[in-house]
């Protein structure tokens, strides 16, 4: 409404606070110096009161009057409104600085705590290493004190120790003066006195023997007529005599009998019970066994003829075969076969021989042909007590001869004692039919030179092969199983197991097993075994397992490699080619050694025999 009043019209101004200094002749320092200063409404000009006046009453009179009104008052709530959005504005920026401002102190209150926190942690973390050190050193200045404490404690007992020792043998070397002292002192009195007195003790002695010499004739005498009168009147007595004679002849025939009756009781026992000197190792029951082990026989359960035995699918199912064969036939009481397994050594000949048996329910009974030569002339006998201890099995036994080769030879081109030849007959004897008591399995590593009688009382013949990749994975994961993984989780052995890949592992040494039986593979396992027990953690590294697994290729390679120059010495032998000289003085060496060994068998057993 600034036009209302005359303001912003025209020439003229808005009224001021103060009076402008008019500029003409004079000006302010014209003024007089009493002058007194002017009113600021001095210069009021009233002639913008009355244009306001004027403009107002043309508004009065104007038909818009109450529109400009209205847009007066709104352009004014307008400016009000602005001006208190302007406010409000102005209110939240300053709110806004306020929370500014507390978040700025709250980020500085916590950079400061957290300042303060990494302050004291590195406070208590040097205060705790402070007290560490310094419990440390107490520990070694008390370890120390203890050691030295230690140490003089030692050397006070083995002073004392000394000084006791010298103390004993001083008193041990008096003591053995005074006692030659008092031992000389004794005997020279005793021969004074007995000087002295020798005549009394002469007579003494006298007198003792006489009474002595009379008392053993009226002894004499006295025996003598009491015998006499006894002996007269048992002869004198017919009925005496008779019975007498009688007692005397039925007490002969009785110890006569219970002797013999004894003999044959323990020969029926040993037939039924003993186990016969050749048999290395049975499942049936003796009678030391009866005695330690009542229920073992109750105990016992058939097993699956495979388990535990790793071969090739092929042998593995012909072997099967035979199992179940054996079974049946023991449990159709029929007769059983017999069985040749041969092949190199190690691949599981006897295991499954014995496995074989506990299958099938039939006793087993391991011999080894080496065994049988240097029996000489028992060798006879033997062979025929094995046969008859074998036919008195209840269940039927599984008689497995082990090196059969070693004594099944061949009569007519190899060089044999008779009595060798006497043992191999009965064996051809006992074997000629097949029988429903026993089942004879033989196992050997050269099945060439058994006797062409052997080869005919042989059912079946299986080879046992060496075993391939995937047998030898199988066996290197068996055995790796057996003798490290399970005395690592489940025993309280000292043994611990590092962290590799175990199945890779197995499948390496697989491939570079090759050649080798399961036997040796076994062995390698226990390698394996004592080279964690021989660590000084217990801890079986990969590093250990390759260590003993080159050991082992090596030591294979070395026996392939006697192998091959023991069969090219004998084929070189055998079409006449000429051997160096160290070579045939290590065949006459081995020579004379054998016939030294022979000489001595022969003689133990009282004979010898060359041909």
């Amino acid at each position: 409404m600034s036009w209302l009043f005359g303001w912003g019209r025209g020439p003229s101004k808005p009224p001021t606070d103060e009076a402008e200094t008019p500029e003409g002749e004079g000006g302010s320092s014209d003024k007089s110096f009493g002058e007194k200063p002017k009113d600021k409404w001095s210069n009021f000009d009233p002639t913008g009161l009355e244009r306001a006046a004027k403009s107002a009453r043309e508004l009065d009179r104007s038909r818009h009057a109450k529109e400009a009104l209205d847009l007066a008052r709104m352009q004014e709530q307008s400016v009000q409104l602005e001006h208190q959005s302007k406010v409000k504005e102005h209110e939240a920026a300053l709110e806004q600085l306020k929370g500014e401002q507390i978040r700025l102190q709250a980020e500085e209150r916590r950079k400061t705590l957290t300042e303060e926190t990494k302050q004291n942690q590195a406070r208590a973390q040097y205060q705790d290493k402070l007290a560490r050190q310094r419990y440390d050193d107490q520990v070694r200045q008390q370890q120390a004190l203890n050691e030295e404490n230690l140490r003089k404690q030692e050397e006070s007992v083995t002073k004392q120790e000394a000084m006791r020792k010298a103390t004993i043998e001083h008193e041990m070397a008096l003591r053995h003066k005074n006692e030659l002292l008092r031992v000389e002192a004794e005997s020279a009195a005793r021969a004074k006195v007995e000087r002295e007195n020798a005549d009394l003790i002469r007579e003494q002695i006298r007198l003792k023997a006489a009474e002595h010499r009379q008392t053993v004739l009226e002894s004499i005498r006295t025996a003598g007529a009491v015998f006499g009168e006894g002996f007269h009147a048992f002869v004198s007595d017919w009925d005496k005599l008779t019975a007498t004679v009688a007692g005397f002849t039925l007490l002969a025939v009785g110890v006569y009998s219970a002797r013999n009756a004894t003999g044959v009781i323990g020969r029926y026992i040993e037939a039924r019970l003993g186990k016969p000197s050749l048999v290395r190792e049975t499942s049936r029951i003796t009678v030391a066994e009866a005695i330690k082990h009542p229920v073992k026989r109750l105990r016992s359960r058939p097993q699956d003829a495979l388990e535990g035995v790793v071969l090739s699918p092929s042998l593995e199912e012909r072997v099967r075969d035979i199992a179940i064969a054996t079974r049946n036939t023991r449990q159709n009481k029929g007769l059983y076969r017999n069985i040749l397994m041969y092949g190199p050594p190690g691949t599981g000949k006897t295991l499954f021989a014995k496995k074989l048996a506990l299958h099938s329910g039939m006793d087993y009974a391991i011999m080894t042909g080496g065994d049988v030569a240097p029996m000489g002339r028992d060798g006879v006998t033997a062979m025929h007590k094995v046969f008859d201890w074998a036919s008195t099995s209840q269940r039927g036994l599984l008689l497995f001869v082990d090196e059969a080769d070693a004594f099944l030879r061949k009569r007519s081109t190899e060089t044999i004692s008779e009595d060798l030849r006497s043992t191999l007959n009965a064996f051809l004897y006992r074997t000629g039919e097949q029988s429903n008591k026993f089942m004879l399995v033989l196992a050997s590593n050269q099945p060439e030179q058994f006797d062409w009688a052997i080869n005919d009382r042989i059912d079946e013949i299986v080879n046992f092969a060496l075993p391939g990749l995937e047998e030898r994975e199988r066996l290197v994961r068996l055995y790796f199983d057996r003798f490290v993984l399970e005395p690592a989780t489940l025993g309280r052995q000292r043994m611990k197991l590092a962290q590799f890949d175990y199945g890779q592992k197995c499948s390496n040494i697989a491939i570079r097993a090759e050649g080798m039986s399961g036997r040796e593979i076994s062995k390698l396992g226990v390698a394996w075994q004592a080279a964690a027990y021989s660590s000084e953690d217990g801890v079986l590294t990969e590093a250990m397992i390759d260590a003993r697994v080159d050991d082992a290729v090596h030591q294979h390679a070395q026996k392939m490699d006697w192998l091959h120059m023991e069969r090219g010495a004998e084929s070189a032998g055998k079409h006449g080619v000429v051997v160096p000289k160290e070579a045939a003085a290590a065949s006459v060496i081995g020579f004379t050694l054998v016939i030294f060994l022979t000489c001595n068998t022969n003689c133990n057993s009282g004979t010898y025999h060359t041909k």
